[in-house]
C-alpha cells in the first residue's frame, strides 16, 4: 500500500502589523501617523500628564561654561597666530563665539525658570500638574528639562529624528522621552496638552512653533486661553517686529495681547504663575 503523499509545509505567514516591509512602506503611512498619535496618548495617560508648560528655543545654544571655554580657545588661537589683523576665518569664528556667549546667558535663565515652575507646580493641591515639556534636544530644550530635574520633577521631551543637531538630552524623564518622525504629530502634542508656552531665543524651528501656535489661537482653532512668554527682548527685538505687522495692517493691535515679552526669570515666573492660577486654579 502506497503511503500518503507528504504535505509540503508552507512558511508561517507574518501578521500584517509584524511585517516591517509593509509597516515602513508608503502604503502604511496612515498607520505610522496613527501610532504617533496613540502611543504618546497611552504614555501620557499612564503617567497622568494632562497639563504642560512648553519651552521652545534653539538647539544650538550652549551651556555658558562651554560657550566661555570655546571663546577662550579661539582667543588663544588668535593670539598664537600673531597675525594683525587676525585671519578672516578666525575672526569669523571669534564673532560667532562671542554671540554664543551672549545667547548662553539664556540657558541658565531657562534652567532657573523651569526649576521654579516645577517647584510651584509640585506645591499645588490640584489636578493640574503643569509638567515642563521641551523638544527633547540639546540647547534651550536641555536647559528646560535640566531645570525640572533639579526640582526633582518629571519633564517631557518630544524629540524628532533629524539629520543634525537633534538628540535626546539626558535630563528628560525616561518614560516621557519620545521620538517622532512627523513634525505635525509632534506639534500636535506640543499644543494639545500645553497650558502655557515659553519662547526662548531660537531659529527657524522656534519661529515656526511660535507663529503656528499664534495662528491657531488667532484663528480660534485653539480656543483655550494660553499665556505665551517671549523671553529675551534684546534678542527678539532684532529678530521679529510685531509692531510693524500692526503698522501695516497685517495683524490687529489686539493680536499683540497674545504674547508677553519678559526679560527676567522673576518677571516670567510671576506672570506664568499668576495667569495659570487665574485660568486654571481659581475655580477649583
Amino acid at each position: 500500500m502506497e503511503g500518503k503523499p507528504e504535505k509540503k509545509g508552507l512558511p508561517e505567514p507574518v501578521k500584517a502589523y509584524k511585517n516591517m516591509d509593509f509597516i515602513n512602506s508608503p502604503d502604511a503611512r496612515t498607520i505610522r501617523i496613527l501610532a504617533e498619535f496613540l502611543e504618546p496618548m497611552h504614555r501620557f495617560n499612564k503617567n497622568n500628564i494632562y497639563d504642560t508648560i512648553v519651552f521652545f528655543g534653539s538647539a544650538r545654544t550652549l551651556d555658558p561654561r562651554k560657550a566661555e571655554q570655546k571663546l577662550e580657545e579661539i582667543q588663544v588661537r588668535i593670539a598664537a597666530s600673531e597675525q594683525d589683523p587676525p585671519d578672516p576665518a578666525l575672526q569669523e569664528e571669534l564673532e560667532y563665539a562671542k554671540n554664543q556667549v551672549f545667547l548662553a546667558r539664556y540657558y541658565d535663565d531657562a534652567v532657573e525658570l523651569a526649576r521654579r515652575m516645577t517647584e510651584w507646580s509640585k506645591s499645588l493641591n490640584s489636578i493640574h500638574r503643569f509638567v515642563v515639556c521641551s523638544g527633547g534636544g540639546p540647547g534651550m530644550m536641555e536647559a528646560a528639562n535640566k531645570g525640572a530635574l533639579e526640582a526633582k520633577g518629571m519633564s517631557i521631551g518630544l524629540n524628532i529624528s533629524l539629520p543634525m543637531e537633534q538628540f535626546s538630552n539626558p535630563y528628560i524623564t525616561p518614560e516621557l522621552n519620545f521620538e517622532f518622525h512627523y513634525f505635525f504629530m509632534r506639534k500636535y502634542w506640543f499644543v494639545y496638552l500645553a497650558k502655557a508656552l515659553v519662547i526662548f531665543p531660537g531659529g527657524y524651528g522656534t519661529l515656526d512653533e511660535l507663529f503656528e501656535t499664534l495662528t491657531l489661537i488667532q484663528t480660534e482653532k485653539v480656543k483655550k486661553e494660553m499665556p505665551i512668554v517671549i523671553y529675551g527682548k534684546e534678542y527678539w527685538d532684532q529678530v521679529i517686529n510685531l509692531e510693524a505687522l500692526v503698522k501695516y495692517g497685517a495683524i490687529s493691535k489686539k493680536d499683540l495681547e497674545l504674547v508677553k515679552f519678559c526679560d527676567s526669570v522673576d518677571e516670567a515666573y510671576n506672570y506664568l504663575k499668576d495667569e495659570l492660577t487665574r485660568i486654571h486654579l481659581n475655580n477649583e
